[in-house]
């Protein structure tokens, strides 16, 4: 499948866009400092954002194309985006790291009493140390500073017909990835070696890199499902699962396979059918109209006959160019679906003995549903040799 070709016209389509909720809610400037809300709005794709040494801005105003304010080492890439306004500085600057320029083009866009926002509530980070924070604010005394009030959050939502075609590539590959789980995981296996081998898995079926692999196993089910992996090995009898968010094209998949190490016992058997049963429940009520509040309660009626979840606290996300994005499949989210959102479907059942199941599947809401982006896993867990 070839790559996700993100041309001009849909970054001028998002900043028109996100311009004119700008308009709406009295913001003059938005000023982004994380790797996904800098992408978003200019396609400037790098893992440099694994050193947190070096802040990164970008200030969309309220007409005309955002402004880049980066370290002058990221210029050359940022060029290739086709961005026009660059300013930069030689970074890290212990004295003035960015700060001057930042407030420079701040000023330079808006006008006295003038609103700059930044994006806010669950989720959401400002990624600048908070002194040159303050100094900025202290800069621009007669600017006003607040909140997006969610405007970002419902810009990325909802994706574009190109965002879910590089959603659906990236979990074809996890897809294909999963199929080959019987070439490196059988009894005796230790499930570290299980890990790194899946990883290898990804990559040779496409994926730019792997920063998210979780799991567990044992028997009958597993403990948690965020702790690295251990060095035992896998036995008959156990529950392994694997769950993955690769990356392709600057996009995630995250869902997850659930393996038995031999037959499995009539618990695990039962338990992995009644997730698949929640999960298809909740595939058939999403469509436009619907709350994210109606698919938790779904699940949770077929999981725990409605006793309001798990310690896992929702069942399931958004997704796109993060592994978790809003919603939350929780009780209290009431956000409504719309076509182009991508979610994670993600019920998880209590085995007893402190130990659970999780299944998770990635879907888009379409104008008459949802369609599947991962392949919908069969009732039937899937066993492998001993």
């Amino acid at each position: 499948m070839a790559r996700a070709r993100f041309t001009p016209r849909e970054f001028e389509a998002r900043v028109t866009q996100a311009q004119g909720r700008m308009a709406h809610l009295g913001i003059d400037a938005l000023l982004l400092t994380t790797e996904a809300d800098i992408r978003y709005f200019t396609g400037f794709l790098t893992r440099f954002w694994e050193s947190p040494t070096r802040p990164w801005f970008l200030v969309l105003p309220a007409a005309g194309k955002p402004i880049a304010v980066i370290p002058s080492i990221g210029e050359p890439l940022m060029r290739k985006t086709g961005l026009e306004d660059i300013r930069t500085w030689r970074a890290p600057d212990y004295d003035d790291d960015g700060v001057s320029l930042l407030a420079e083009t701040l000023g330079s866009v808006t006008t006295q009493n003038g609103m700059i926002a930044i994006p806010g509530g669950n989720g959401t980070h400002l990624r600048m140390p908070q002194q040159d924070w303050m100094r900025i604010n202290a800069s621009l005394p007669d600017r006003r500073f607040g909140d997006d009030r969610g405007l970002m959050c419902a810009q990325r939502m909802v994706k574009s017909e190109l965002e879910v075609q590089a959603i659906a590539k990236t979990c074809a590959i996890a897809n294909r990835a999963f199929d080959r789980v019987p070439e490196i995981a059988k009894a005796g296996v230790p499930l570290s070696d299980v890990f790194r081998k899946f990883q290898m898995l990804c990559l040779e079926e496409g994926a730019d890199w792997v920063p998210y692999l979780a799991g567990g196993a044992g028997q009958g089910g597993y403990l948690d499902v965020i702790s690295p992996a251990d060095d035992r090995p896998l036995e008959a009898g156990d529950v392994l699962m694997l769950d993955t968010g690769l990356i392709c094209d600057g996009y995630f998949c995250d869902f997850d396979r659930n393996f038995s190490i031999g037959p499995a016992n009539d618990k695990a058997a039962s338990g992995h059918a009644r997730l698949i049963e929640a999960t298809h429940a909740a595939f058939e009520a999403a469509r436009p109209g619907q709350a994210v509040s109606d698919l938790f309660a779904i699940m949770d009626g077929i999981l725990t006959g409605g006793q309001g979840g798990s310690d896992a606290g929702r069942l399931g996300h958004g997704l796109g160019m993060q592994l978790t994005e809003p919603p939350s499949l929780i009780a209290g989210d009431q956000t409504v679906l719309a076509p182009g959102m991508v979610l994670t479907l993600e019920p998880g059942i209590d085995m007893g003995g402190g130990r659970i199941m999780v299944h998770e599947e990635n879907i888009v809401i379409r104008e008459d549903g949802a369609e599947w982006l991962s392949a919908p896993s069969s009732a039937l867990i899937r066993e492998l040799p001993l």
